[in-house]
């Protein structure tokens, strides 16, 4: 009976997994749609859509374009001579992925308003055609669509002339279209002439990627057409939108028809793009249609889209196949897919199949998970999880399906997982207990290691190359001296656990505590292939936490003091040193002396931090600038000594990576008297710079070179 009902309580942990994906699902989160999104791009990274010639171009004002004709706004007059161009060669249709919202500013008219002319000169220029009109005359025989945006914030419902009708195969569209309240027309002029006017606002993912394009907005009360889909309605001379929606109320729509083309669309009313990589025969330079050197038989009976790639016009978008496009380029893409049948789609029984893969798998997996060992749940989950992996990427390769792996398997693995966790879980109590109550005294990376590694435990050390961050706390004796004993306590508590915890996020041991100094050692017990970037990227987040301590501090009255760092790495000793009845787990060697001997030069160089070049010979991504060939006290060889730049240190004056100084330190072993002179420049530049300060100083004194010999630790 009691095996039974532990087995009963046991299947609450694959039902609550089972629960919790079917939530998931439903809910939809944002780091949900972030993963599921990045497998579609992967998708379509690994298997982008194979260009077919479609009657599609991009009329492209490139930055050649720019250079030939003149800079962005071109008159009006120039875009109406090259719709008449186009229009010469019997375009099907000619989209603007352009906004006319303004009245020419180079009209004749509007030039009078800036040009101080003779009277008879300025009812010249007044007599001559406005460019506007030129434009809106050039639009009146047809096949041109002109674009519009709209806006979330602010009121204005100015909807452009609307030559089209929507209508409804099942319940009203209007609702589940992503609605807007602003409308940014083109000048009435422009979009009464037009033959259609459309969107141009896309409604990109949380991450700015444009992976669908609508065919259709609400714009308050009313639905507004995409320029894609006005240009595709345009071009085939039809007069109705066919709005079809699921049988399921409430589940939005399935499908868009445009004349002869059905487009599966999302409930949304968004269509899918299956992107292909860059082709050149897609677009054609705006220039070179004004400068008729397209033949009209290239141009004939295609769908055109006039829209910019020059980055100074700011209409660049972010891919799925990554970098960035033209906007106009997904309408484009959208055209070519609608027009070669090459979609791709997530269908309206999607969210049903992946649920059922999540109560089925989900109880299968998690069922045997609590009746067989580790290895062998495990095993299953892997061929589980990679089962419907396999069929999302199938689905997609084959049929052109986005079917969500991520939710599916994380419900799946889930179900193992808490599953897997009853079933070891008294092994795992006992071994937290041991954790839990060491590690208020060691290293919890110590602590896990020795109860991993039980053999360990035993008087010894091996050589190994680590890395060393040692820390001290200027000022603090003068604090005690000043403040009640026990409120100092409390600061340097808060102080420590802080700078502890960093130490920790970086996986660093902590080796020892000494008064307000901290020790903490990177590449043991468990060696770490990167521990000399561990280490100084953990010095620089504890100086900066210290130096935000300090400030806040200060801010309270309390002179708390700046903390000093030194990093450096070398060969050591590690391991267990003691006696049969203790046991003190550290590194001994010359490479801890030099880290704590370079803490302690930071006062006499007016630095922070300091890290030695073989700590940063395996260091990248951090800004750094030469202190100087140091001589420690007690030592006799030089080492190379080097502050970190920014990252939360900035020095005074000092521009990202320091170039001014790179340049001055470099003449020190060339020509001490073209050094003396940067440096003088330096200092009256950025006075407070105390590695300018040093190196004015040592010329001053004539002393030359990078050679520092340190007199004091």
């Amino acid at each position: 009976m009691r095996r039974w009902l532990n087995l009963s309580m046991n299947m609450l942990m694959p039902l609550t997994a089972v629960v919790i994906g079917a939530a998931l699902l439903l809910f939809d989160p944002p780091l949900l749609q972030t993963l599921r999104q990045s497998v579609f791009d992967q998708y379509q990274r690994v298997h982008p859509r194979i260009y077919q010639p479609a009657p599609v171009r991009i009329i492209d004002i490139d930055e050649e374009s720019l250079a030939k004709i003149g800079q962005w706004p071109w008159p009006r007059s120039r875009i109406a001579e090259l719709v008449e161009r186009l229009r010469k060669a019997e375009v099907a249709a000619l989209g603007f992925d352009v906004l006319f919202a303004e009245p020419d500013r180079t009209s004749p008219k509007a030039m009078l308003n800036i040009w101080s002319l003779p009277g008879t000169t300025q009812r010249s220029i007044a007599s001559l055609p406005d460019h506007d009109e030129l434009l809106a005359a050039a639009l009146e025989p047809g096949g041109v669509v002109l674009g519009f945006s709209v806006e979330r914030e602010g009121t204005g419902l100015d909807l452009p002339a609307q030559k089209y009708r929507f209508v409804n195969m099942g319940e009203p569209a209007l609702p589940f279209a992503h609605a807007f309240s602003r409308a940014v027309p083109s000048l009435p002029l422009l979009s009464n002439a037009a033959a259609g006017n459309g969107v141009l606002t896309f409604v990109p993912d949380n991450d700015g990627v444009v992976r669908r394009v609508p065919l259709l907005l609400r714009l308050g009360d009313t639905l507004v057409p995409s320029l894609a889909a006005e240009v595709l309605r345009v071009g085939q001379g039809a007069q109705n939108y066919m709005l079809r929606t699921s049988d399921t109320p409430g589940v939005g729509m399935t499908e868009v028809k445009i004349g002869d083309f059905a487009v599966p669309t999302t409930s949304a009313g968004e269509a899918w793009i299956h992107y292909t990589g860059p082709v050149a025969a897609r677009t054609i330079p705006a220039w070179k249609i004004l400068a008729g050197e397209i033949p009209d038989a290239e141009l004939q009976g295609k769908l055109l889209l006039v829209g910019a790639s020059a980055q100074g016009l700011m209409d660049l978008r972010f891919s799925p196949l990554g970098g960035v496009m033209p906007g106009v380029e997904a309408h484009a893409q959208l055209l070519e897919q609608v027009l070669t049948d090459s979609y791709i789609y997530r269908p309206a029984w999607a969210n049903t199949i992946e649920a059922l893969t999540i109560v089925m798998g989900g109880l299968a997996l998690g069922t045997l998970a609590l009746v067989t060992g580790a290895l062998v749940s495990a095993v299953a989950a892997l061929l589980v999880i990679g089962a419907v992996v396999w069929a999302g990427w199938m689905a997609f390769a084959e049929h052109r399906l986005l079917l969500d792996p991520v939710t599916p398997s994380l419900g799946i693995f889930l179900a193992f997982l808490l599953s897997s966790v009853m079933h070891h879980l008294s092994t795992e109590r006992r071994q937290r207990f041991v954790r839990e109550a060491f590690s208020r005294y060691v290293s919890p990376n110590l602590v896990s290691y020795i109860v991993e590694h039980p053999d360990q435990l035993e008087l010894g050390g091996k050589r190994q190359e680590c890395s060393f961050v040692f820390t001290d706390l200027a000022g603090f004796t003068g604090l005690m001296e000043k403040i009640d004993p026990a409120e100092v306590v409390a600061l340097l508590n808060a102080y420590l656990d802080q700078m502890i915890s960093i130490a920790f996020s970086f996986n660093g041991t902590l080796e020892r505590i000494i008064g307000d100094a901290v020790v903490i050692m990177f590449s043991a017990p468990v060696q770490q292939s990167d521990h000399r970037q561990r280490a100084l990227n953990c010095a620089i987040a504890m100086q900066r936490f210290a130096t935000g301590y300090a400030a806040d501090m200060k801010a309270r009255g309390t002179a708390f003091g700046h903390t000093r760092i030194g990093v450096h790495s070398g060969e050591v000793i590690v391991g267990n040193f003691g006696g049969s009845h203790m046991f003190d787990y550290r590194a001994l060697g010359d490479a801890i002396n030099t880290a704590s001997r370079l803490e302690s030069v930071n006062k006499h160089l007016g630095t922070r931090v300091c890290v030695s070049e073989n700590t940063l010979s395996g260091c990248t991504g951090v800004a750094t600038r030469p202190i100087g060939r140091l001589v420690l006290k007690g030592k006799t060889e030089p080492l190379m000594v080097f502050q970190p730049l920014h990252n939360g240190l900035e020095v005074p004056g000092a521009p990202p990576d320091d170039p001014e100084y790179a340049a001055a330190y470099a003449l020190l072993n060339r020509d001490p008297v073209a050094a003396r002179s940067a440096f003088e420049q330096l200092a009256r530049e950025r006075p407070a710079d105390p590695l300018v300060t040093l190196h004015l100083q040592r010329l001053q004194e004539n002393q030359t070179g990078d050679l520092i010999i340190m007199s004091e630790k």
